[in-house]
């Protein structure tokens, strides 16, 4: 069985643009809307990014999968 990697560390490997939309979402608490204006993006992309980075969180760290 496989050492299961720290948050930090998974959060570390996300692809940039993962980990700054994860990062205002989650850290700072900006609503998906205020993201996309900041961002310069439309308001689906951001709401996209969140739901494939929270997969590939779950999925790093071993926890089931998002129903």
């Amino acid at each position: 069985m496989k050492p299961v990697p720290s948050l930090a560390e998974v959060i570390a490997s996300l692809p940039e643009e993962e980990r700054i939309v994860l990062s205002l979402h989650y850290v700072k608490g900006m609503a998906t809307g205020d993201i996309a204006q900041t961002l310069g993006v439309p308001c689906k992309a951001v709401e996209t990014v969140i739901e494939q980075g929270k997969r590939r969180l779950f999925a790093a760290l071993d926890f089931p999968p998002l129903a």
